[in-house]
């Protein structure tokens, strides 16, 4: 593990962020609102799929007040963009890039006027940023206690009900077990000045997307299994936080029924939280909400949409895909697929990795593979 940062080279890291980061206004051509390669995207009868925005490497998505959408960029640039879309035809018109050569930021969330970032070790904060996209000047360290390890170190952000902002720490492995560190392989939370950070549930591998029950204000999170056991096992999760303090079985055990070969001798499944769904094996699912618009059919209302970004090591490959999940109170009643295409046989050209519904009910899915912010709508 890196060592943490002493406070003197903290401050030498804050004065030297003018020299990181990049601000500046990226004009971008006319957005076509269709690419042959949509055509391969099977949805259900009625809905239709366009290109919103292109932005590199696109990842975790979140908007603005004034209707701004913020992209990160977890590679390529390791960069974040604004997204304005003026004459609100939905297609972006002006892409400004706000920061460049930053630590892996992956996570983003909006709140009263501010925009936080996630990087590995630390989450930062543009104040007014929607007032500021062609000059935004220097972020405000919020929190720089996370662990600086690299391997499933890129988080995920969001505002719960509570007003508490939740931060995931993975796993700094495949497997292992870190019981000296409780932060590892948990989500955890503080308030938005980054006081009071605590773990709030453990036990979980690597989420990378959450989002909270709209009426019971519970989290529930996507969860990515561990890899070598096979081509079948174990199954990604769609996990629900109950209460503070839940633990959800990694290492000891995955997918609510598999015992690890190596952590899990002496242990039983049954003393961990269940899934609450059991997902593909291996799919990556990403980011993930409760559908809540008035676009889509009836039938969608509360339904939860997962991205699933895809398998990087199963012999056939499988997730490339949106999925939904349809809920009776808090139990699972269907997992099935609502977009896919992005594969063809072992090949892939996009990779979904975050969803964002729009104030008309519509669904933004971003693409880190292909580079493009998606717009699904229902015509029906």
């Amino acid at each position: 593990m890196e060592k943490r940062l002493s406070s003197p080279t903290r401050a030498l890291v804050i004065l030297g962020l003018a020299f990181v980061l990049f601000s500046g206004a990226v004009c971008m051509p006319a957005v076509r609102r269709t690419d042959p390669r949509l055509e391969q995207i099977a949805l259900p009868p009625g809905f239709e799929i366009e290109v919103f925005a292109t932005v590199p490497n696109a990842r975790s998505l979140a908007r603005g007040d004034k209707g701004t959408i913020f992209v990160s960029n977890r590679s390529g640039g390791e960069a974040i963009y604004a997204v304005v879309d003026r004459d609100r035809d939905y297609r972006a018109d002006t892409v400004y890039r706000l920061a460049a050569g930053m630590n892996t930021p992956n996570g983003i969330a909006f709140r009263d006027g501010d925009l936080y970032v996630a990087e590995i070790n630390r989450v930062l904060r543009w104040d007014n940023i929607e007032d500021r996209l062609d000059n935004p000047g220097n972020p405000v360290i919020v929190n720089d206690q996370f662990p600086s390890d690299r391997h499933h170190g890129w988080k995920y952000l969001a505002f719960g009900p509570d007003d508490k902002l939740y931060i995931p720490v993975g796993a700094p492995c495949n497997i292992c077990d870190n019981p000296d560190d409780p932060r590892y392989a948990s989500i955890m939370r503080m308030n938005p000045d980054g006081s009071e950070l605590e773990v709030y549930a453990s036990g979980a591998r690597n989420s990378v997307g959450f989002a909270f029950h709209p009426e019971t204000e519970e989290l529930w999170f996507t969860d990515n299994g561990r890899d070598w056991l096979g081509d079948d096992v174990p199954p990604d999760e769609l996990n629900r936080v109950a209460e503070k303090g839940q633990h959800f079985g990694y290492p000891y055990c995955h997918g609510g029924t598999i015992l690890d070969p190596q952590f899990g001798e002496g242990k039983s499944c049954a003393d961990f939280a269940p899934p609450v769904q059991a997902l593909g094996p291996h799919v990556a699912a990403l980011g993930m909400l409760f559908y809540r618009g008035d676009m889509f059919p009836e039938t969608y209302r509360d339904k939860i949409l997962i991205a699933e970004h895809g398998s990087w090591n199963r012999s056939n490959p499988i997730g490339y895909r949106i999925t939904a999940v349809t809920l009776d109170g808090n139990v699972s009643r269907g997992y099935d697929v609502f977009a896919e295409g992005w594969l063809n046989g072992k090949s892939a050209w996009g990779r979904p990795v975050d969803l964002l519904e729009l104030p008309d009910g519509s669904l933004l899915v971003s693409d880190d593979f292909a580079g493009k912010i998606y717009r699904i709508t229902y015509e029906g």
